[in-house]
């Protein structure tokens, strides 16, 4: 089975309009980001059926990314059950568009949670486990990303072994960019693609120079995507891959995809 191809809206504009646009573009799916202010679990309730009959129409599947900018790793416990709650509602509404897989980014981990590190992390711990019992409930594939180091949380391929351990229905959508940075030459990405062969379930590809996530197209940074391609069909994937490029011009969305499928056929 060929891989499938897909790209985000920017919640920013209305769902409907991305998804036209994407479509254009001849995506096989749309990765929805589930965040305010035009794709809050809410407003994409109201649009369901409308988005349903949107991606029948145009022959694309979908795929949920949970809200990000939430903080269910917070020290505030007000702050942590009101984020945890807007995943769990997004998660609610997403089983109802019947996705073929969820994205969860994990949260951050800042400000003075720096300095009682291990009560942070336990914080997130018990977020996330609320949140894969959530997912386990509705029949949900829930992917977890791996996160760029100033996340402080879920960085290494060490960071997972753990996780993996105690929720062995959790996959891993592996990010080109975050394990890019500060990614000992690119063997950070090598070591999750070798480590965890089996619970790879998503990639989310897009370049940069190493320092910082940039979401650049592919080839305009310093990832080896030729290796990261080798190393991914070393282990039999051919699952779902999202354009994470973020350009005014979504001309680099298809420029990207055609190199990447180019590598591809190539290897």
């Amino acid at each position: 089975m060929p891989m499938l191809y897909g790209a985000m809206n920017f919640p920013i504009r209305p769902v409907l309009e991305e998804l036209e646009a994407i479509s254009e573009l001849g995506f096989d799916y749309l990765e929805l980001t589930m965040d305010a202010p035009q794709a809050h679990y809410r407003m994409i309730h109201q649009q369901k059926e409308e988005l349903l009959r949107a991606l029948d129409r145009h022959k694309m599947g979908l795929i949920c990314h949970l809200p990000t900018f939430v903080s269910t790793a917070d020290l505030t416990r007000s702050l942590r059950e009101t984020s945890l709650n807007e995943v769990l509602e997004s998660l609610e509404v997403a089983a109802d568009l019947r996705p073929l897989k969820v994205v969860l980014h994990p949260s951050h981990i800042g400000g003075l949670s720096i300095f009682v590190m291990d009560q942070a992390r336990q914080y997130a711990l018990k977020s996330l486990g609320a949140i894969v019992e959530k997912a386990d409930s509705l029949g949900l594939c829930l992917c977890i990303e791996n996160m760029f180091p100033r996340s402080r949380w879920l960085v290494d391929p060490e960071d997972f072994v753990e996780i993996f351990e105690r929720f062995p229905t959790l996959k891993l959508t592996l990010d080109t960019g975050h394990a890019h940075i500060k990614g000992r030459g690119g063997r950070k990405t090598l070591d999750f693609i070798e480590r965890f062969r089996d619970r790879i379930g998503h990639i989310h590809a897009n370049d940069n120079l190493g320092n910082e996530d940039s979401h650049l197209p592919i080839g305009t940074g310093t990832i080896d995507f030729q290796g990261i391609i080798r190393a991914l069909k070393g282990i039999g994937y051919d699952g779902t891959v999202t354009l994470e490029v973020f350009s005014r011009d979504r001309d680099y969305l298809r420029i990207s995809r055609d190199k990447f499928t180019a590598m591809v056929a190539s290897l």
